[in-house]
């Protein structure tokens, strides 16, 4: 059965998440101008801090982040001294990623953040992780 009424901007799924997704963005901004980092950046940070040594590619599958939206933030971190890029001299067109010791500095300072933002947001643990595992529910089905 067909439906002929124009979507309703309150009736979307779509909408509250891109809105939640936007404004929790700009929760994290504060936490994150103290050091000196987007919220892309850090997205990025967390994925090295997890594992060092990754590649772009990989860096990208992990982030759901095509290369050409990637380097110019790898490079913008690489200004800012705090990781370092560098081809594989098996495969010159493989660049790895490499956090310098002020990229491995700032993931102590960033330990703070996620108690902070619960706090922001003043939800319980038990709210956040349902939440969590609602929408990666929605991710994986999207996904297959």
């Amino acid at each position: 059965m067909e439906n002929h009424n124009p979507p309703q901007l309150g009736n979307q799924l779509c909408f509250p998440l891109y809105v939640i997704a936007k404004e929790i963005t700009g929760l994290y901004r504060p936490f994150l101008d103290e050091l000196d980092i987007t919220y892309p950046q850090y997205l990025v940070m967390m994925v090295l801090w997890e594992k060092d040594g990754l590649t772009v590619n990989q860096i990208g599958e992990k982030l759901y982040l095509d290369s050409g939206t990637l380097t110019p933030l790898l490079k913008r971190l690489e200004a800012k001294g705090i990781l370092i890029r560098k081809r594989k001299k098996e495969d010159e067109r493989v660049v790895e990623i490499f956090l310098q010791q002020s990229g491995k500095d700032l993931q102590q300072k960033a330990c703070q953040i996620p108690a902070k933002m619960q706090e922001k947001l003043n939800l319980s643990s038990e709210d956040l992780l349902e939440l969590k595992e609602t929408v990666q529910k929605i991710l994986n089905k999207i996904q297959k």
